[in-house]
């Protein structure tokens, strides 16, 4: 009979497993604390267990678990894991380093299918959705990794490899354990969920009450230029995504942001400036201004500080809401996608 993966689980049916076999009910609470508060990804770790409980459940279930394969770490702190999972995938998680503490950068997808011409994973194609198990690990391990600084793990985002909307329900049930009382415990809006821009899946985040932000990756005002760099635009022009962002903000009073990477002579002229303040009219929203992480492709390069310094000021005096994005792990495979495809 094969073995169940536990982190796919719900609480009920794993009380029903224990009491089926011998167990007393309360086991079932300690099993799924040591799963979803401790982290754990193995049964030999849950120590108040009695040993042949915990042979009872190894012989019927297994930790989707993700083994480190290899990491790097940058001058800067910030340090970047490359995880092989149960099934010989690759996946990349990020912790970087902020003021008194950390955010953890996440993947929801081994590859991605969206194919955004600027991002080293759209090259590695799509592979599978990662699962809530999978995702919630890369959080654990974060989380120890920056108390082990002594530091806190502060902020989640879900910027990683793969479109997280695409893999909605595991992503949706990792968030779900991290923010439950019998989970993590962290508060729903230290994490954001980035998107390429799907109106459906926004839609369904506005409708379902995820409590959490959004960021959606926009990078260019224009159809043209942004269907040039993202394919998904072809599908969902910014008409489309524009509509579904209004939609949110009128049904969660959240305000998202949009991420816009800068790249030279392609999205960063004062014409480009004046489309996104226009587009940004139409809805509360801030503006993220990412510094690109060169990845040696040879279309793209990172804009020059007079062309950033003069984007901001534009818009800024457009009343606009814009933080810049410094680059972090300038010295490593930083840009999302890169070590994993080196792996």
């Amino acid at each position: 009979m094969a073995k169940e993966n536990i982190r796919a689980c719900s609480a009920e049916e794993i009380a029903a497993f224990l009491t089926a076999n011998g167990e007393k009910a309360f086991r079932g609470k300690q099993v799924w604390q040591w799963i979803w508060q401790r982290g754990v990804t193995g049964f030999e770790e849950m120590t108040n267990l009695p040993k042949v409980t915990r042979q009872k459940l190894e012989e019927a279930f297994y930790f989707d678990r993700l083994h480190a394969e290899r990491v790097q770490e940058a001058s800067d702190g910030t340090r970047k894991t490359a995880w092989r999972t149960v099934d010989g995938e690759v996946v990349e998680s990020v912790l970087i380093p902020g003021r008194e503490k950390y955010t953890v950068c996440v993947s929801s997808q081994a590859g991605c299918k969206l194919g955004c011409k600027f991002c080293a994973t759209g090259g590695l194609g799509f592979r599978r959705d990662l699962t809530r198990g999978e995702i919630f690990q890369q959080i654990t391990a974060a989380r120890e990794e920056a108390e082990a600084r002594g530091s806190l793990l502060s902020n989640i985002v879900f910027m990683g490899m793969g479109e997280p909307l695409l893999n909605y329900g595991h992503v949706t049930g990792a968030i779900g354990r991290v923010t439950a009382e019998d989970g993590l415990g962290m508060s729903p809006y230290r994490i954001t969920i980035s998107t390429a821009g799907l109106p459906e899946g926004i839609r369904r985040l506005a409708d379902e009450g995820t409590r959490c932000n959004l960021a959606v990756s926009l990078h260019s005002a224009k159809d043209s230029v942004r269907s040039a760099l993202m394919p998904v635009n072809k599908a969902y022009p910014l008409k489309a995504l524009a509509e579904s962002l209004k939609y949110f903000v009128e049904r969660t009073g959240t305000r998202p942001t949009l991420e816009y990477l800068l790249l030279r002579g392609i999205n960063d002229s004062p014409e480009d400036a004046k489309a996104l303040a226009v587009y940004c009219r139409q809805f509360p929203v801030k503006i993220n201004l990412i510094e690109y992480n060169e990845t040696g492709h040879p279309d793209f390069h990172r804009s020059p500080e007079r062309n950033r310094d003069e984007f901001i000021r534009y818009l800024e005096g457009c009343n606009m809401v814009v933080n810049l994005r410094h680059s972090k792990g300038k010295d490593i495979d930083a840009a999302c996608g890169q070590l994993a495809g080196k792996v």
